[in-house]
């Protein structure tokens, strides 16, 4: 076994030199099924600190947790109010499921960019320490595919990426730095 896998906690250094030496898709491949963020504390700051600024409650309409790990947003969340979460996660279904007795969707970014929600309505879309790693050949189509089915979308993330513009469909409200993690805020300009 991995020592990574034998872990339950790496820490964000580990992960990194991981991503280094896989790359991330086949980083999470291969630990998934035992990932945990290491930045667990700071994404219930954030998520709380949000929901503060924002207003953000639970409503009529579910929650999608994209990219969900091991439901660190989505038990944040729940602390928050929110009942309705959706999990969707290619990689890290028996993570998550162990959490959070929750199934998550095996959907990929790229599953998403090509419309597999545009059926569904969600009042916000949480994407926590994921949405800076998918391709910029389908971030646009990701975000535009987003903003026809979410009406806010919520992006933590350890750096500056991803820059999402208006003709994405998305307009930004704001952001919350903390200890070097940026929450940003967006509101939808498709969601109907």
């Amino acid at each position: 076994m991995s020592k990574l896998r034998a872990q339950t906690s790496p820490s964000s250094k580990a992960i990194r030199s991981q991503y280094e030496a896989h790359g991330a898709r086949e980083f999470y491949e291969k630990f998934g099924d035992g990932y945990r963020n290491p930045h667990e504390p700071i994404i219930r700051e954030l998520l709380a600190a949000c929901a503060l600024q924002w207003n953000f409650a639970p409503s009529e309409m579910p929650v999608l947790d994209l990219a969900c790990g091991s439901g660190e947003a989505t038990l944040a969340l729940r602390v928050l109010g929110f009942t309705r979460i959706d999990g969707i996660d290619p990689f890290t279904s028996k993570a998550y499921l162990a959490r959070t007795q929750q199934t998550a969707e095996a959907f990929s970014f790229a599953n998403i960019a090509a419309g597999v929600l545009q059926s569904r309505r969600y009042e916000l879309c949480v994407c926590s320490f994921a949405m800076h790693l998918a391709p910029l050949s389908i971030l646009p189509q990701l975000c535009l595919q987003l903003s026809l089915c979410c009406a806010h979308l919520l992006i933590l993330t350890p750096n500056k990426r991803p820059f999402i513009r208006a003709d994405w469909g998305w307009n930004e409200r704001g952001e919350i730095l903390k200890d070097r993690v940026r929450a940003r805020f967006y509101e939808s300009l498709n969601f109907s």
